[in-house]
């Protein structure tokens, strides 16, 4: 009941506070979601759509592990994360996130080989990089574990602090970019960073790093094709081989 009722606050409360802070910053975010939440929550699809933010399929659901799926059920559970995509929206899923991050050696395979162009399964990079794949063409986008509230909040850290280390992590990625783009991912849960005493936070943060020139409030999935088109020969030419 505590879980249930936790998360829930997320769907009732938390996703609306966080459209207000968003709105109010003009930023598209990219959900990375479990794709049951635009079956059970329509409301909630509705009022993501309407701001075209993009999606990241996060499986079905966030309790659905794929660590001990075979092949054949892994490739249904991303087939059946699509379908209930294509049938709410009439679209294409462009990017994928394992559930709990329960991937399997096959995720990138199986990921392009249903047509998806990203994957965020890894964290070995502020950059986009290819991934190699059996079938089609994967660029794994950064996702963030460092700055992501489910992870900071387990520890003795809270919203003040949190907003501290968003405008640190800016500050780097920011000088650094300056030569050579950056990704900054910050990775929200609604019911976490928008309670009442943490939303003021983060809307600081957002408002520190959107003072700064030169940065692209892109999503993942502009992330990636823009990545593709423009980075990604170059990357395999300083190779000397395809990746």
């Amino acid at each position: 009941m505590l879980g249930y009722g936790t998360r829930d606050y997320g769907n009732r409360v938390g996703i609306w506070r966080l459209f207000e802070v968003m709105d109010r910053h003009e930023i598209r975010c990219t959900v990375s979601l479990s794709l049951s939440v635009y079956e059970h929550y329509p409301e909630i699809r509705e009022a993501i759509e309407a701001r075209r933010w993009s999606i990241l399929s996060h499986g079905v659901y966030n309790t659905r592990y794929h660590w001990d799926l075979t092949e054949e059920e892994e490739r249904a559970q991303i087939a059946e994360a699509q379908s209930i995509y294509e049938r709410t929206t009439g679209r294409q899923l462009a990017g994928w996130f394992s559930p709990a991050i329960s991937h399997t050696l096959n995720t990138p395979d199986l990921v392009a080989e249903a047509g998806m162009r990203y994957i965020c399964d890894l964290y070995h990079d502020d950059q986009p990089t290819p991934i190699r794949v059996r079938k089609g063409q994967l660029v794994s986008v950064p996702y963030s574990m460092d700055l992501n509230d489910a992870m900071i909040y387990r520890q003795p850290v809270e919203a003040e602090d949190f907003a501290r280390m968003v405008m640190d992590h800016f500050d780097t990625v920011w000088r650094e970019g300056a030569t050579q783009g950056r990704v900054m991912c910050i990775a929200l849960h609604p019911y976490m960073m928008t309670a009442p005493h943490r939303a003021k936070h983060l809307d600081r943060a957002l408002q520190y790093i959107l003072s700064h020139d030169g940065v692209w409030q892109a999503t993942g999935e502009e992330i990636a094709d823009w990545y593709i088109a423009n980075a990604l020969q170059p990357f395999r030419e300083h190779l000397g081989r395809e990746a």
